[in-house]
């Protein structure tokens, strides 16, 4: 019951108030003179003033003077006290003027102002001292110096925050912002001392703990640029991540993240139409290969949330699908989610699967990704990359999937090691599949099935499937590339390719943070290796959209920006961590890995750019190639994977000329990024 006893008080200080300023106007009046005061104007003021009184108070109670917290009175409270004092002058002046006597003006005008004064006063003087009393606690418990990156809405926002509260131990000192007309004044009492070039002498001069970025309207290369300073100076960093914050009202503290690696991309991240997803994907069967990895599960988060019909998770691997089966089932009650354990590679079990659920929508993320591994298992690498995705593909046109999406990778570009060549060739897999779909030569397709050994299919079942197939020589007239055609029938097939996947498994994120925690050193392989990186939503964003924009053939390269170098993101990390490169963690160059090259690329020469509606992301023109030629060489190259054959990598090269599995690119500089298209 405490703030209605302080309403209480205010309301007696109130009916003092008024009365005393419209006295003290008849006071000035007669110079300071009780004695000189005429009857005339004293008793139509004395008669008056009950009236004014009980007046005031209801009008003062109605606009709410009496209910707001005047410990945080802002410009609000006092857009009422002048509203009030307008009313109730007004008041004043006709009634008295009417029903009494016309009173002198400096009356009415001494009396107005004066009451406006007193009323704001006592308010105001309320909040003046406990913002005292808050800064005088502060300033003695203060622990940490805090400097503000961002002399604008944002950065207001948290200086005011940090100086009124009691739970936080930060004291703002400083202010950094790159407008020189700011430079020399101060907000709120803290300076603005400089531009970012100041940021480390001042850290020194006013002895900061922590370093606050209130910028989220800054460009992303502005924003990594100042970041990279903030991480020379071994200072806490904390960032306030978007513009929708501001834009939306939720600045605060509270809202402050540490600095992660992707606030180092230093690009904007990509944007999705979500309505355009959102009818994509409402009230359809929806299967996920590879569904309990980084991306896997991330598209199965950002697919059951669209309301499919169904959502069907395909994955050979146990721990990972019952992990992403238990979140969704907690976050989705309604959702009819089928969570099933298979391998591509099994014939028989995605047979199974595609004719008991009829998926509407594939997306194929199941695949062998990590390089070194593959390059000592190449087979493995062909059998479940390739042979994988064309026992999928085969099943999707079977049964009347409407669109399949591959997952696939900037590693397929100029390819040096088996993985980026196995991802090639799921690529031109899912081309021809999409051109023969395209056709209607679906019965003219070799399955492969009969090629599987026993640890992956029954070739008794197998090849009875492959019984129903056709010499593939007849499709030697189906060519790649179409132009878009709304009418056509049958499976639409693409593939998106994107570059590193930050914080996905077997990423060097994940790596660096083990190697962090144990105290060192951070491998890297190359001082000079760099990498396009996008962060898992960027991914399953482009994957998404590209199942709203396929027409079928194509191959959706997301713009990643510029390319960050392993060895930055390495040092970023340890100095993210606290630590400072090489003298707290070592980092150590380890050598370039067998099929690892120092350059990635997104897109081979040949295969040129096309804009799409989303500025982020292009087509690549179809590279063509002889259909009857590929699928025949691909029964081969199956073949000899199932058998262990130890000439699978000079096969793979016969058939991709952009693929050279030892050292680097013959010519060079050739698969350097800045050539590229």
């Amino acid at each position: 019951m405490h703030w209605q006893l302080i309403a209480f008080y205010l309301g007696a200080y109130d009916v003092i108030a008024i009365n005393f300023s419209y006295f003290f106007g008849l006071l000035i009046r007669f110079d300071l003179s009780f004695s000189e005061i005429p009857k005339a104007y004293l008793v139509p003021f004395l008669r008056f003033a009950p009236i004014y009184t009980v007046f005031a108070i209801i009008v003062f109670k109605a606009i709410g003077l009496y209910r707001s917290v005047w410990r945080f009175a802002s410009f609000t409270e006092l857009n009422r006290i002048f509203i009030a004092t307008l009313i109730t002058t007004g008041f004043q002046i006709v009634g008295i003027t009417l029903f009494f006597q016309r009173m002198p003006i400096s009356y009415y005008l001494v009396g107005a102002v004066m009451q406006f004064c007193l009323i704001t006063l006592v308010r105001f003087s309320y909040r003046y001292v406990n913002l005292m009393r808050n800064n005088r606690d502060n300033s003695a418990k203060a622990q940490k110096n805090a400097m503000i990156i961002g002399a604008g809405h944002a950065g207001v926002i948290i200086i005011r925050e940090l100086q009124n509260s009691r739970e936080l131990d930060i004291n703002p000192v400083c202010l950094i912002d790159d407008n020189p007309n700011k430079w020399g004044r101060s907000l709120y009492g803290v300076p603005v001392v400089g531009g970012r070039d100041r940021i480390l002498e001042a850290v020194d001069k006013y002895q900061i703990d922590q370093i606050l970025v209130t910028i989220p309207s800054a460009a992303p290369e502005e924003r990594r640029d100042i970041l990279n300073i903030c991480q020379e100076t071994g200072c806490e960093i904390k960032n306030l991540p978007g513009v929708y914050q501001l834009t939306n009202g939720e600045i605060s503290f509270s809202k402050m993240k540490p600095v992660s690696v992707e606030d180092l991309l230093g690009r904007e991240t990509i944007k999705v139409n979500m309505t355009e997803i959102y009818e994509l994907l409402k009230g359809k069967v929806i299967l996920v290969t590879g569904g309990g990895g980084s991306i896997g599960s991330e598209l199965c988060r950002q697919i059951a949330a669209h309301e499919p019909k169904q959502l069907i998770i395909f994955d050979i691997y146990e721990n990972n699908a019952y992990d992403i089966q238990q979140e969704l089932r907690r976050r989705y009650p309604h959702l009819d989610l089928v969570v099933l354990i298979g391998s591509v590679r099994d014939s028989r079990r995605v047979d199974m699967v595609f004719k008991q659920y009829r998926p509407d929508y594939v997306f194929h993320a199941a695949a062998h990704k990590h390089v070194p591994l593959m390059e000592d298992s190449p087979n493995e690498a062909i059998k479940n990359n390739v042979i994988g995705t064309y026992k999928t593909a085969y099943a999707a046109m079977k049964y009347g999937t409407k669109r399949f999406v591959l997952i696939s990778t900037d590693k397929a570009v100029n390819p040096t090691n088996i993985m980026g060549a196995s991802k090639r060739l799921c690529e031109m897999v899912i081309q021809s599949m999409d051109a023969v779909s395209r056709e209607g030569q679906f019965d003219k397709l070799p399955t492969l099935h009969a090629h599987a050994d026993a640890a992956d299919d029954d070739p008794a079942a197998c090849a009875e499937m492959d019984g129903a197939a056709k010499d593939a020589a007849s499709l030697s007239d189906i060519q790649i590339g179409s132009t878009r055609n709304e009418a056509r029938n049958g499976t639409q097939f693409v593939a998106v390719r994107f570059g590193n996947v930050l914080g996905s498994n077997g990423s060097v994120i994940p790596l660096f943070k083990k190697q962090i925690e144990s105290g060192g050193p951070v491998t890297v392989t190359h001082p000079d290796i760099i990498r396009y990186f996008m962060t898992i939503s960027e991914a399953v964003s482009l994957v998404l959209q590209a199942g709203v924009y396929a027409w079928g053939g194509e191959i959706f390269v997301f713009d990643m920006g510029e390319p960050m170098k392993i060895d930055s993101l390495a040092r970023n990390m340890i100095r993210l961590s606290g630590y400072t490169p090489d003298v707290d963690i070592k980092v150590e160059y380890t050598g370039l890995r067998p099929g690892e090259k120092l350059y990635e690329e997104k897109l081979m020469a040949s295969e040129g750019l096309k804009k799409t509606d989303n500025e982020l992301i292009f087509i690549g023109k179809p590279v063509p190639f002889d259909i009857r030629e590929f699928f025949g060489r691909l029964k081969e190259l199956a073949q000899a994977s199932y058998n262990n054959s130890d000439h699978i990598v000079e096969m793979v090269e016969t058939m991709l000329t952009t693929f050279h599995p030892v050292g680097e690119h013959p010519t060079g500089d050739e698969n350097k990024i800045e050539e590229i298209a």
